[in-house]
């Protein structure tokens, strides 16, 4: 009878002791420099953290209407922000105009195309006579006469083939050069020549990026 109520005091008395036996562990703990107490939750992820503080994320547009009335509800909220996208314009533009490579449309990167653009500027083209003569020949067709239409049609088709004629002659040189100039380079003469005839056929100040030669200098 004894053993069974000493087996029954033990056992009544096991919770005390291993409360008792938890404190004295956390106590020596405690005393450890190098122990850090848990925080009793788990740690969140990097992306949890930062969803809370920007908070939810709106979905994108569904349709045009959508994007344009959010655009303009962005515009009010910050007044300044059509001043900043003008000067964010206005300097791309300028950047794009000075040659700069990172601002370039891909179309002009690379130095092979910045070679051909110097042997284009470096010469007067028989095709930067297209746009003047495109708006003179609006001109003429507006005239009431006969006799000037069909004489500005004649000048007009003669100026087409003369321009195609210059053309193919200077995509034919242009692309010589530029194989010299980067012999380990793989260039298409067609892309090259064609790339080199757009460039002529536009006016010499609204060429972008601007000219880096005046004609009559030598491209090496």
């Amino acid at each position: 009878m004894r053993f069974l109520r000493r087996s029954g005091t033990t056992t009544e008395e096991s919770p005390q002791a291993a409360q008792d036996a938890d404190a004295s562990s956390i106590e020596s703990h405690t005393n450890n420099k190098g122990y850090t107490p848990g925080k009793g939750r788990a740690t969140p992820s990097r992306r949890e953290a930062e969803g809370k503080r920007r908070g939810p994320v709106a979905p994108p547009p569904r349709t045009m209407r959508e994007a344009m009335k959010r655009n303009k509800e962005l515009r009010k909220a910050n007044p300044n922000y059509k001043a900043e996208r003008r000067a964010e314009v206005r300097e791309r533009q300028r950047r794009m105009a000075e040659g700069d490579e990172r601002y370039l449309l891909p179309r002009d990167r690379g130095p092979v195309k910045a070679h051909v653009r110097d042997l284009v500027d470096s010469r007067r083209n028989f095709a930067g006579l297209f746009m003047p003569m495109g708006v003179l020949m609006i001109v003429l067709l507006v005239v009431p006469l006969a006799i000037v239409q069909q004489y500005g049609t004649l000048l007009f088709l003669v100026l087409l083939l003369s321009m195609a004629v210059d053309g193919f002659l200077s995509g034919r040189r242009i692309s010589r050069q530029v194989r010299a100039k980067f012999p380990k380079e793989t260039i298409s003469g067609r892309s090259v020549g064609w790339y080199a005839f757009v460039r002529s056929t536009q006016i010499r100040k609204l060429r972008i990026p601007k000219p880096r030669v005046k004609p009559g200098d030598t491209v090496s």
